[in-house]
This record gives structure tokens, sequence and C-alpha cells, in this order.
């Protein structure tokens, strides 16, 4: 029986899985709430917290999954990307820890790692994509589709060529003054407004690519100008506001994912990141999955955002290929993939 340790630290999140094969036993995750203050993640602040998180989170990981850390059969941690010092702590824990065990340590690249979550195996999610199949992934930093051939075999058909829609949509929260994280504020209201009471311009970027430094750029005049008219016109209309942004994002993260479909003759369509969380999102890909044939996948909200058990289903497959890592290699702060 194989058991694999996963640790992920590259961003604000410390959490610590364990894995039997693919049927997850653990999955603890520490949050930092000492960012709420200041309305973004400090990477200094959330280093120092990882150093005080990470041992343990492991402990209570190893406790629930019921087994000790000499039946682990690696540890798998988080490379990249992230936040350099965060990423630091997770990976000089891992390294260590495994040396100590005598056991291999496994790379894993952390948009890798959201993608393999459908194949975590426990009561919420056992509805797994067959290959090949396109996966929507959608974080903060990053937007990506990517066609999936096999575990090893991912290739990047769309991405966007400045901001992420996760970015988006927290910095119209910051904007509009709601607190943070402001993705999930601005879920929460869209679902009490009217998504046509504003209108915002979609960009025209070529083959699957995608922008959205325009999009925040307009809403930031958009606000302007109207605040020069009305002191209240935010507080007035934060829920018509959400609704608006909400849905011309997923408009357009739908379009160039429709294209992806018919280019590729793929009707596997999966979303990931912690933006797949998005409510909208989820009833959009439903129905377009409903209307254009295809079998549609959303991980359960508990591996959207940044876990420990992704990060162990993803290094599973590399124990599986005895795909193991140095000791001498050193975290990345961007993509690799």
């Amino acid at each position: 029986m194989t058991y694999i340790l996963g640790i992920e630290s590259s961003c604000d999140d410390t959490s610590a899985a364990v894995i039997q094969n693919t049927r997850v036993l653990s999955n603890i995750i520490a949050n930092q709430k000492v960012h709420s203050t200041y309305g973004g993640v400090v990477p200094e602040l959330a280093s120092r917290a990882h150093q005080q998180n990470i041992i343990p989170v492991v402990d209570v990981a190893l406790k629930e999954a019921k087994i000790t850390k000499k039946q682990l059969s690696a540890v798998a941690f988080t490379r990249g990307p992230g936040l350099l010092g965060s990423l630091l702590v997770g990976t000089s824990f891992a390294k260590s820890f495994a040396m100590a065990l005598d056991v291999p340590i496994i790379e894993v690249d952390h948009l890798k790692a959201h993608i393999l979550a459908h194949f975590i195996d426990d009561e919420s999610n056992s509805n797994n994509p067959i290959f090949p199949f396109i996966c929507l992934t959608v974080s903060g930093g990053h937007t990506q589709i990517v066609r999936v051939t096999s575990p090893s075999d991912m290739e990047i058909i769309g991405a966007t060529i400045d901001d992420a829609a996760g970015e988006t949509f927290d910095k119209a929260a910051k904007i509009m003054g709601l607190p943070y994280p402001g993705g999930p504020e601005i879920d929460r209201l869209a679902n009490e407004g009217t998504p046509g009471a504003f209108n915002f311009p979609k960009p025209r970027i070529s083959d699957l690519n995608y922008s959205f430094s325009g999009l925040k750029t307009s809403i930031l005049y958009f606000l302007r100008d109207k605040l020069k008219e009305d002191d209240y016109f935010i507080e007035n209309n934060k829920a018509d506001l959400s609704a608006a942004i909400q849905s011309t994002i997923i408009e357009i993260l739908m379009d160039k994912l429709k294209k992806a479909a018919i280019q590729t003759g793929i009707n596997q369509i999966a979303i990931a990141g912690g933006v797949s969380a998005n409510s909208g999102l989820r009833e959009a890909i439903v129905k377009a999955g409903i209307e254009n044939g295809w079998k549609t996948f959303i991980p359960p909200f508990k591996f959207t955002t940044d876990n420990a058990a992704m990060i162990a289903i993803a290094g599973y497959f590399k124990y599986l290929n005895n795909d193991f890592a140095s000791q001498n290699l050193t975290p990345y702060a961007r993509s690799k993939f």
C-alpha cells in the first residue's frame, strides 16, 4: 500500500494531507487570517506563519490518517509557482523530513496539482474525467485552458496575456471597498443582484488566450466617474455591480472554453483552481455542458482552494513512474508548466 504525504505552502495556507493510493485519508489546512488586515497577502508574514504552522499541520494530518510517519512511501511538496518565501518553508521541510525517513521526495507543480485534484478519491469526488480532457484552471494568479492527455502530459492551449480572472475579482472587490478576500464576497453579492444592470467591455484577444487588464481598468474608471456624480453609488449598487462584474468575467472565460472544445473536439470538460468555487462559474459550465453535449467535471469545494490533497495525488502519479526529485532542487516563483 502506498502512502503519500503532501505538503502545500505556495501562498498563505499551510496544508498537509495523506493519501492511500488515490484515497484521501486526511487533508488539514491552517489559514492565515492576519492578511485580512492588509487587504491582501503579505509575503513576509506568510512565510513566518508557515514556519509556525507546518509541523503541527503535518502532525495532525498523520494522526487523522491513523498512520505513523514510518509508513510513508514518499513526501510530495509544492515546488512552485508561488511566493518564494512560503515555498522555501515547505520545500525545506519536505526535504528534511524525507531525508530523515529515508523516503523519496516528489516535486509538484501547483497548477498541475489543481487539475489532478479531480482524481482524488473520497466520498464527495468519485466521478473522474477520462483522458484526454480540457481543464479551465482559474485562480488568483493564473488563468489557463489546458489539454490533459495523461497525469504527466499536459499542454497549455490558452492563457491570460496579462492579469488573471481571480485577480480581477479581487481587484474589483478592493475598488468597491469589500472585505478581503474579495472574490467570495462578490460571488455572494452577485446572487442578490442583476447582471444586466451595468455593462462592461469584453476584450478581443486572438486564439484561446485571455486578457483581463482592460476590464480591470474599465471597472476602475466607471466607478470613479459614477462616484463623482454620487458619493454613495457603490454602496447603493453593490449587488448589481457584483453581478455585472461576475457575469462579465464568466462570459469571457466561457467564450474561450467553448472555442477550445470545438477546436480540439474534446467533450470532457473540467474546471479547477480557486475561482472554480465561484457559484456563477459552476452554474455556467453545467449549463454549457447541457447545451453543447459536454461531460463536465466540477471539483468539490474543499479541493478548489489551495490544499495538500491535490499535491499528494499529483505526487502519487509521479510515484508510480518513479519520478523522484533531487535534494538539490530549489523552488520557483513562476510556473515552468
